[in-house]
Parts: C-alpha cells; sequence; structure tokens
C-alpha cells in the first residue's frame, strides 16, 4: 500500500516545509487577525477558531511508528513542521528522501546537485499543492508519504489522517484525510507498488494522469473570485497560501458590507485598517453604528458611500461629516439623529445624493452645494432649511409634521427643482404649488397624492411631464382646466379621486392615463395621438368614452356596467377586451366595422355583454371574435374574410348565423340548440360541428376544403341541405348524421358526390333500405347503424352476398333487430372486416365458429362440413381465407349461452374479445393464438371456461360464479397472462391466489375483492 504526499515541494526543504504549513493553513503571524477576520463574516468569533484543531495521526514509516497523535492548533504549526519535514519530498522503500524525478547524485550531496534541467522541471510542475482523486466520492485527500513496502503493521496504523474539526462558519467544513488501501490492494497510482520499472521512483506519466492540477495564475483565480461575496471570498481563504493572498485583494474589498452583522468595534477597526482604499461602508443594523462610523471616516480617506441606520447617530458625526471630503453617498434609514431636541445641520461641499428617511429628528439644515438628490421620506421633522441650489430631485412624502411653509420653503428654494415627490403631506395647499409652480419652471415630475388640500386652481405648471393626483379630494372636473395647460405631460394618474366626474383633454404628448375606483365619474373624453396605454376600471359610473389616439394599440375596459357609448378613431388599436361591460348595446358593433374608427383591429373580446341582441361585424382585419356567455344573442351576421377564431360558448339564444366569408378552420355551433338557419362560406374550413342543433332547418354550407361534419341531433335537417352540402363539400371524408330522423333516400343518394367518404355514422334513424349507401360509398371504411331498428334480415344481405362495400373494416350493428341466422352470415362472409359491434344485440344465441350444423355450414363457400371430412381436410383448410377480425364486442347480449372459436375458425388476427354484462353465457371455448384482451366481466352464469390463448395478457372474470379449479384450468395455458381480475366472485377466496399464482408464474397483477 503507498500514500502519496501532494503538499508542494520547492528548492529545498524549509521553504517545502513553510509552503506546507502557510499554503494550506496560512501564515503563523496572520492567524490571530485572519480568524477574527473570518468568524465575524461569517458568524463566528475567535474563540471558535481556536477551539477547533486539526488532529494529524502518525502512522508506522520507514522505522516503524506508534500510533501517537499530535494536536494542533489553527495558530500552532511547531509540531506540524515536524510531520512536514518528513512528509515534503516523500521518503522511499529505505526511509530516504528522494525527488518524484530520479536524478543520479552521489549519496549524502545536497540537492543542489542535481542535473538542473530535472530539478526546473520539478519546479514548474509542482511548486504548488495538487491534489489525488482516486475516486467520485467527496472527500478530497491530501495525501502523506510512502510506508515501507514491508511494513506489517495493520492498515489503521499505517494510515495518516490529516483532518481539521468543523470551524463554526455558517456550518462549512474542512476536511483534510488521507486515502488508504488494503494491504492486498493494488495502488491505483502504479501497479508496481508506486515505483517505476528501475525500482527506484514514481511512475511519473501515471501520475499525471491520474492527479487533478489545482494550478491557476493569480490574474485568472483573480476572475474567478470577482464572482463571489465576501463570505465566499473568506471560505475561499482557508483553502491555501495562494486562495488566502487572492481572496484578500482590495479590489474585492472595496465594499465594507456589515450589514445587520454583530461586528464589534474591534473588529470594524481592524478591516478599516487592511483596507484602505474602501470606498463603500455599510453599517446598517450594526451595533453602536456612531462609533463604528466614526472609525470608518477617520481611518477611510476614500470612502464615498455610507450607508448608516437602526441607532443613534450623536452630533460629533455631523460635525465631522465636512471632513470626510470625498464621501458622495450619504444614506440614513431608521434612525434617531441627534438628542431629538436640536436641529442637525449636514454641510458638505462634495455629497451629491442624500437619503434621511424614517428618521427622528426635529429640525434639518442641509447645506451641501453639489448636492442632487434629497430624500427626507417618512421622517419626523418640523422644518427643513435646504441650501442646495443644484439640487434637481427632492422626495418630502410621508413628512406629516411639515407645515405648509416649510414645505413651500423647502422647495422654492431648489430652482433647479425636476423631480419633487410630496405624497401624503396634507397641508400643502394650492398656495404652495402656485409658488413652486413660479421658481421651479423646469419641474417635469409632481407626485401630489393623498393631499387633501389641493385643486389645482390657478396652478400653471407647463413643464410636467408625469403627474400623480391619486386620492386627492379636492380634484374635480375644473381642475382639468389647470391640467390642460401642461401641453408636456405625459403621464397622468387620477386614481381614487372621489369627486371627479368627468375629464376632457387635448394633450399632444400624454402616453398614459389611470383613472380606477373613481366612483362619480362619467364621461371620458381623450385626444392624443400619442396616447398608449389607458387604465380606465371598477368606474361604476362611467357612460360615454371618446377616444382619439394614433400610438393606442390595446385597450381594456373591463367591468364597465355602465357604459354604454365607445367612441374610437384610433387607427393602430389592435386588441379590445370589454369583458362585463352589460350595458354595450347593438351600436358597438358599427365601432369596431371598418368604417368605424379602429381599421386595423384584429381581436375583440365581448365577454358576457348581456344586452347584445344583434351583432354584426363587417371587418377586414379581425382575426378573432369572443361572445362567450352573450345569452340574448339572437342574430350573428360576420363578414370577416380573415377571421380564425371565434367563440360562442354560452349563446344558448342564437337562431340565424351568418359566416359569410370567414378564415374559420374550424367551428363549433353545438351549443347553440336554438339554431334554425346558417350560412357558411369559409373557404379554409376542415371541420364544422352542428351536434345538438335540433332546430336546425335551414343550412346552406359552402366549404369547399371540409373534411369532417357532424351534424348529431339536427332532427330537422332534411334530404335537400345534405345534397346541397355534399354538393358543394367533395372532399368531406367523415359525416356523423346520428339519430337525423329526417334524413332519406334521396339524401343518401348524394353521397356519392363524396369520393373521399371513408366513415358514415347512421346511428339512431328511421333507414329500412341502405341500398344507396352500398352504391354511392364505395371507399367507405366505417359503417356505424347503432339502434337502427328499421333493417331487416335482407338489409345487409348485399354485404354478405353481393360484395357491397369492399373497403368496409369496421361494422357497429349494435342495439339492432337481426336475427341470428343474418349474423352468423355476416360474421362467415365479411371476412375482411377487423372491428365488429354486436352490443346488445337479443336475437344473438349463440357464437359457434364450430362447423356444426347450421347456417354456417351450409354456405359453400366457407367451412363447408362435407370437405373437412374428406381426406383433402388439410388442404381445403388452407383455401380457406384467414379472417382479419381483430376486435369483437357483444357485450349486453343477455340471450347468446354459448361461445365457440376453435382454431379451425381462423381468427388468427383476433386481439380483443369484449362478452360482458352476458347474463346467460355458460359456456366459453376460445383458441386464438394472437387474442391479448378478454373481458367476461357480469357473466354470472359462467361455468365452462377453455382457453387456448398464448399471448393472451388481459382476463377480466370480474362477478363470475364461476369456480377456482375451472379457472386454473383456463389459465394454465395463457403464458404470457399479466392481469386477472377476479373481484366479486363468490366461489373464489384467498387461498385461490396462491394457487392461481402457482399455475401461471406470469402473473402481475390479480385484482380481488376478498
Amino acid at each position: 500500500m503507498k500514500i502519496w504526499c501532494c503538499f508542494g515541494l520547492g528548492e529545498d526543504e524549509e521553504e517545502v516545509r513553510g509552503t506546507m504549513r502557510e499554503g494550506m493553513f496560512g501564515n503563523e503571524n496572520d492567524d490571530e487577525s485572519e480568524g477574527k477576520e473570518l468568524g465575524f463574516l461569517l458568524g463566528g468569533q475567535m474563540s471558535d477558531l481556536e477551539e477547533n484543531e486539526m488532529v494529524v495521526g502518525s502512522g508506522g514509516g520507514g522505522g516503524g511508528g506508534g500510533g501517537d497523535q499530535w494536536q494542533l492548533g489553527v495558530g500552532g504549526w511547531r509540531q506540524f513542521d515536524q510531520f512536514a519535514s518528513t512528509s515534503g519530498q516523500g521518503i522511499g522503500d529505505n526511509g530516504e528522501a528522494f525527488f518524484p524525478e530520479k536524478c543520479d547524485r552521489p549519496e549524502g550531496s545536497e540537492r543542489d546537485d542535481c542535473d538542473s534541467d530535472d530539478r526546473d522541471s520539478w519546479d514548474v510542475h509542482h511548486k504548488r499543492a495538487k491534489v489525488h482523486s482516486y475516486s467520485q466520492g467527496c472527500t478530497y485527500a491530501i495525501t502523506a508519504m510512502p510506508l515501507e513496502a514491508g511494513n506489517s503493521s495493520s492498515s489503521t496504523d499505517r494510515d495518516y489522517n490529516v483532518s481539521q474539526s468543523p470551524i463554526p462558519f455558517n456550518n462549512e467544513i474542512l476536511r483534510l484525510t488521507s486515502m488508504s488501501n488494503d494491504g492486498d490492494d493494488e495502488n491505483p497510482l502504479d501497479s508496481n507498488d508506486g515505483r517505476d520499472e528501475e525500482g527506484d521512483g514514481f511512475s511519473t506519466s501515471k501520475m499525471e494522469d491520474l492527479e487533478v492540477r489545482m494550478d491557476l495564475t493569480d490574474d485568472l483565480l483573480h476572475m474567478v473570485f470577482s464572482f463571489l461575496d465576501h463570505i465566499n471570498l473568506c471560505r475561499a481563504a482557508i483553502v491555501c497560501k495562494q486562495w488566502r493572498a487572492g481572496s484578500s485583494h482590495e479590489d474585492f474589498w472595496r465594499c465594507l458590507n456589515f450589514e445587520n452583522r454583530n461586528i464589534s468595534e474591534e473588529q470594524f477597526e481592524d478591516m478599516c485598517r487592511r483596507y484602505l482604499n474602501a470606498t463603500e461602508v455599510n453599517i446598517f443594523g450594526a451595533p453602536s453604528i456612531h462609533s463604528l462610523v466614526m472609525t470608518a471616516m477617520s481611518s477611510l480617506r476614500n470612502l464615498e458611500t455610507l450607508t448608516l441606520g437602526k441607532g443613534t447617530l450623536g452630533d460629533a458625526f455631523f460635525q465631522a461629516l465636512a471632513d470626510c471630503y470625498m464621501l458622495k453617498r450619504l444614506l440614513v434609514n431608521d434612525a434617531t439623529l441627534g438628542n431629538g431636541i436640536q436641529e442637525i445641520p449636514i454641510y458638505h461641499d462634495r455629497l451629491r445624493h442624500l437619503q434621511i428617511t424614517k428618521c427622528r429628528v426635529l429640525r434639518i439644515s442641509v447645506r451641501c452645494p453639489q448636492l442632487e438628490t434629497l430624500s427626507l421620506k417618512r421622517s419626523s421633522m418640523a422644518h427643513a432649511v435646504l441650501n442646495c441650489p443644484l439640487l434637481h430631485d427632492l422626495d418630502i412624502g410621508s413628512c406629516h409634521k411639515l407645515t405648509d411653509a416649510a414645505i413651500r420653503s423647502a422647495a422654492t428654494s431648489c430652482p433647479l427643482l425636476e423631480s419633487l415627490d410630496m405624497s401624503n403631506c396634507s397641508c400643502v395647499s394650492d398656495d404652495t404649488l402656485r409658488e413652486i409652480a413660479l421658481t421651479c419652471a423646469n419641474l417635469h415630475i409632481l407626485d401630489a397624492s393623498y393631499c387633501p388640500n389641493i385643486s389645482l386652481e390657478s396652478v400653471r405648471l407647463s413643464m410636467l411631464t408625469v403627474l400623480k393626483l391619486h386620492s386627492c379630494e379636492g380634484i374635480t372636473s375644473a381642475s382639468m382646466a389647470a391640467i390642460s395647460h401642461s401641453y408636456m405631460l405625459e403621464v397622468l394618474e387620477l386614481d381614487n379621486c372621489s369627486l371627479l366626474t368627468s375629464v376632457s383633454l387635448e394633450l399632444p404628448r400624454l402616453q398614459n392615463i389611470r383613472l380606477v375606483h373613481c366612483r362619480k365619474f362619467v364621461d371620458l373624453n381623450l385626444r392624443s395621438i400619442m396616447l398608449s396605454s389607458m387604465t380606465v376600471s371598477n368606474c361604476p359610473a362611467l357612460h360615454r368614452i371618446n377616444v382619439t389616439s394614433s400610438s393606442l394599440q390595446k385597450l381594456v375596459l373591463q367591468k364597465q356596467a355602465s357604459l354604454t357609448t365607445l367612441a374610437l378613431q384610433c387607427q393602430y388599436l389592435q386588441e379590445v377586451d370589454l369583458t362585463d361591460c352589460e350595458s354595450l348595446t347593438n351600436s358597438i358593433c358599427d365601432v369596431f366595422s371598418d368604417d368605424g374608427g379602429c381599421p386595423m383591429l384584429k381581436s375583440l373580446v365581448l365577454d358576457n355583454c348581456e344586452c347584445l341582441t344583434a351583432v354584426g361585424f363587417r371587418s377586414t382585419s379581425l382575426v378573432s371574435l369572443s361572445l362567450v356567455g352573450c345569452r340574448a344573442i339572437t342574430s350573428l351576421e360576420l363578414v370577416c374574410p380573415y377571421l380564425e377564431q371565434v367563440h360562442l360558448d354560452g349563446c344558448d339564444h342564437l337562431e340565424r348565423a351568418s359566416f359569410r366569408p370567414v378564415g374559420l378552420r374550424s367551428l363549433n355551433l353545438g351549443i347553440c340548440p336554438k339554431l334554425s338557419a346558417l350560412h357558411i362560406e369559409a373557404p379554409s374550413m376542415v371541420q364544422l360541428e352542428l351536434k345538438g342543433c335540433g332546430g336546425l332547418s335551414e343550412a346552406s354550407i359552402n366549404c369547399p376544403m371540409l373534411t369532417s361534419l357532424d351534424a348529431s341531433f339536427c332532427s330537422k335537417l332534411k334530404d335537400d341541405c345534405l345534397s346541397a352540402t355534399a354538393a358543394s363539400c367533395p372532399f368531406i371524408e367523415s359525416l356523423i348524421l346520428m339519430s337525423c330522423p329526417s334524413v332519406g333516400y334521396d339524401g343518401l343518394s348524394s353521397l356519392r358526390l363524396l369520393p373521399h367518404l371513408t366513415l358514415l355514422d347512421l346511428s339512431y334513424t328511421f333507414l329500412m333500405n341502405l341500398q344507396p349507401v352500398f352504391e354511392s360509398c364505395l371507399q367507405l371504411k366505417v359503417l356505424k347503424l347503432q339502434a337502427c331498428k328499421y333493417l331487416t334480415d335482407s338489409s345487409l344481405e348485399a354485404l354478405y352476398k353481393e360484395g357491397a362495400l369492399p373497403a368496409l373494416c369496421e361494422l357497429d350493428l349494435s342495439y339492432g333487430a337481426l336475427c341470428q341466422s343474418a349474423i352468423e352470415e355476416l360474421l362467415a362472409c365479411c371476412t375482411h372486416l377487423t372491428h365488429v359491434s354486436l352490443n346488445g344485440c337479443l336475437n344473438m344465441h349463440d357464437l359457434n365458429w364450430g362447423f356444426s350444423s347450421g347456417p354456417i355450414s351450409e354456405l359453400p363457400s366457407i367451412y363447408n362440413t362435407s370437405s373437412l371430412s374428406s381426406h383433402g381436410d388439410d388442404h381445403e383448410l388452407i383455401e380457406q381465407p384467414n379472417r382479419l377480425l381483430q376486435n369483437l364486442n357483444c357485450v349486453g347480449c343477455q340471450n347468446i349461452k354459448k361461445v365457440l372459436i376453435p382454431p379451425m375458425a381462423r381468427c388468427t388476427h383476433l386481439s380483443s374479445l369484449n362478452l360482458s354484462l352476458s347474463a346467460n353465457l355458460k359456456e366459453v371455448d376460445v383458441a386464438c393464438y394472437n387474442l391479448c384482451f378478454l373481458n367476461l366481466s357480469n357473466c354470472s352464469s359462467l361455468e365452462i371456461l377453455k382457453l387456448e390463448c398464448p399471448r393472451l395478457t388481459s382476463l377480466f372474470l370480474q362477478s363470475c360464479n364461476i369456480t377456482v379449479e375451472a379457472v386454473e384450468a383456463a389459465i394454465s395455458q395463457c403464458n404470457m397472462l399479466e392481469t386477472l381480475d377476479i373481484r366479486f366472485c363468490p366461489k373464489l377466496s384467498n387461498a385461490s391466489m396462491k394457487t392461481l399464482r402457482a399455475v401461471c408464474p406470469s402473473l402481475k397483477r390479480i385484482f380481488s375483492s376478498l
């Protein structure tokens, strides 16, 4: 076994020991201060760092050894040097130190006598520590040294363990562990016991293949560290000397962020002394912020940004503030300034941004000639004196104690003011606004929300671009005259102005307007070519809207219950949503037609507009129309050639509908039960559903690309409509006429115009003659004739006697009146059928394909009994055609008693057989090679079950009165059976489960109610 040492090796042994000691654990002299630094940044203390020690286990070396251990503190490394001195270069089998690359020299000579090329190569490749990875686990190893090959000590004694106890830095743990192999295992580094072919060195090529290089240039490491925050930089610092030096670079510590950290004054002073070039300090939420900030201002001469809060700042701070001459940004939040009874002076020549928010102070005086932005939001001062000639942004929002005069004095002292926020300043009056308008000619942004005393009377703010007046009780319709003089206005917000009744503005630059929860608002008249967004909601009294804009593209006016008149001149408007505008009348249709002022409208939503009765649109741009829930609509006329979507859910009173022309590809009118007249001209439509339109008697359908038509339950649809539809829609492939009793011979004869028809559903009709179907639908593949009570035994003779419908694959005769002989002849002759449904055929007594006497045996072309008894039986069977039947359903055939399908029936393709709910079925004998699914559920009389179905996978015997012996015999030859359902079988017990599994080992699931 070998344990390799990967600590860095230099040019002499002392440098090797120093590199190992310092590279992995840092310089001894700096441990205390660095430990403090890491401790408070990561939540730990220096005492925690000193208490966590490293355990270095000694193993047997060349001269043997005991199991002694050294306890190494983070701050002391003398004992670790003893370990490093023996492991720095490695030890040969005889305990001699050697280089990994062989260097010929006489015994006892110094290492400097070696060939310089070999030594230089060693330095290049091994100047830093390397990590060997022998497994894919999460543990990394810093290996020790190779032990003597003949060492007989145990693997535990021979292992070196260099591990550090967990340091409580956010649960980060550094573990340095060695790796060991059992004595008999081959070393992963070298199959020759870690030596080369000459026996006196490492196998360098193999070592290079297995090691993971950790060599990073300082520039690359600097780039990687630039993505780390302070916490992770501190974690990286404990990796090695290079990482420690790289992580402490001043570029990463320009910002000293100790927000909400429990940092002591000594620790903070030490950080400021280490990083004198720091430009930003954040001690918000730190204890003793006054003393900390005084330390920062006295130590950091390049300080530009200072963030404070959650504490008390004394007078000394504000007096020393002027000496911090590089400061540009000061942010104080939630603090007490001074003793609370005197004026606080803030004087600074270079300060540009000042934020004093939520602070407790009586008076404040600011004299900063370079100040650009000032925020006093939510502070409790009663007076503020400003001497800031360059100030352009002032925020005094929620300063409730500021009087009207104080606000006027503060704002008018800043002639270059561009943005003013005085929201929630309840004392502001129109006189103050007029004074501000005269003094601050460049004011662009004004937020006077929640100022109940302003009405903007005689106020002229001509340069204003943003005006916010939320919940201003004094704002009325008369205030609009003052607002109209702000011809540069772009944003206007009038939410919750309870006395506002009308807005009539013509502002050429207005882009955004908000009117939300204006209870008495009735009329809106806007003219702005640049208006792009308009939000109007929850204005219950709003009746009229007139908007003219060349930029508005989307208009949402939901839940305007009183809106009756809408006039729009918006040439680029594309989307309109008028959901729940219950009072809109039919005149709205003119607004959105081609001549209505919205020539580019694409999407229109009129959901739940319950006053609409007759809707008609003529638009060459409309693509989507939604009329969901418009229950009063009785007439719909759409002339929209590019209309692709229309939603009519809930239009259950629609009587007349015209779509001529439209671009629809599909249309569902089955939700309009009262529809009586329908006219459609849709060149692109492929699917039309009229299911449930019981009153439809007049239909004109001109859809040349239509492939699917569902007219189920259209009880008044007559032959002339069907004939016209067949003539104009020649590509129909699927036609469903279920429960269309008015369709007769002439209508079915017109199906010859549908050469592509493959599916025809005539279920629940009164047809007596299918001859038009046999003659017209030569490509028919699916024919459904469920519950056609008037079809006689001779109605299907053309199928099995004359070979009609040669392409037919699926036939559904469920709930019909055909007799037993007709069914037998059909099954015997139509061998090309793949799916047959005979559900609920009460005249069906047996399903016997065993070639006994009866109608089947009498057919000369199919299974003649006399021919089977001759010596040429095998030859005769080969000549008979195989049945293509795949799926046979005989559900609910109450009179069927026996099912016999032997191999000679040639049902080689039958894969599914459903005989459920056949209450009188007693015997089932099936031999089908490909049968996979057999359902005999609820066959309560079943007694005999014989199965020769090697591919059967699912067998359902639910509620069958069958014995366990019969089931065992049935499944014994079903070698692929996986699912067996025997729920509610009274003759089967819990003991039967084991027996059934033993009989059929392939069973995976047995469903039982026991």
